[in-house]
């Protein structure tokens, strides 16, 4: 089994499938992961659409907006073997009695952010590969998979077995340049 620090390090976005389906069982098991992801409160806000349907698909994936008409997530997405639509219960987290409680009016951001990371490294441990899309119509793509009212769409997750062995990353800054000791500016490593 692969340890926490080599997923971490060595989990990449995958943009290239093979027509080899993910299973249930499979899914389930990364589900199973997902759901032990701390939340604000516990209030666990997420909520995944899993999309097999080809027809679904290409909507979804329809919905994912160009930069200089092309989004790199169209092809891979039409390739996955299902999509998974990562969505939050909104006006839970980060607040109490209904109101919000957090400078930011969108803490089930923080804890989709959590649970995304804990799927796409369960999903490398299993040898797995997705990549996160986030430029899209959120709110076309709402009504496709008829999400009620109190729910947004967050991200979309195409997943897959993945065509190509993933490259090394690219070069992160030092922790030196990003921890602070007590006040910014003062390096603490």
């Amino acid at each position: 089994m692969m340890e926490l620090q080599e997923a971490i390090v060595t989990r990449r976005s995958i943009r290239r499938f093979t027509e080899d389906v993910v299973t249930d069982q499979e899914l389930q098991q990364i589900f199973e992961s997902v759901r032990w992801s701390p939340s604000w409160g516990n209030t666990q806000v997420w909520e995944f659409v899993v999309v097999r349907d080809r027809e679904l698909i290409q909507k979804v994936t329809a919905t994912y907006m160009m930069d200089k008409g092309k989004n790199p997530a169209t092809t891979c997405s039409l390739a996955a073997s299902a999509l998974i639509v990562v969505c939050a219960k909104t006006g839970v987290s980060g607040c109490y009695g209904g109101k919000e409680s957090t400078k930011y009016s969108n803490w089930y951001m923080f804890d989709l952010g959590i649970a995304t990371q804990t799927l796409c490294l369960k999903a490398h441990e299993m040898g797995l590969g997705t990549v996160v899309v986030g430029l899209m119509d959120h709110d076309a793509c709402k009504k496709m998979i008829d999400l009620p009212v109190g729910y947004e769409v967050v991200a979309v997750i195409p997943i897959g077995r993945p065509a190509v062995e993933p490259k090394v990353g690219p070069p992160r800054k030092p922790v030196s340049d990003m921890v602070h000791l007590d006040t910014f500016g003062t390096k603490m490593f």
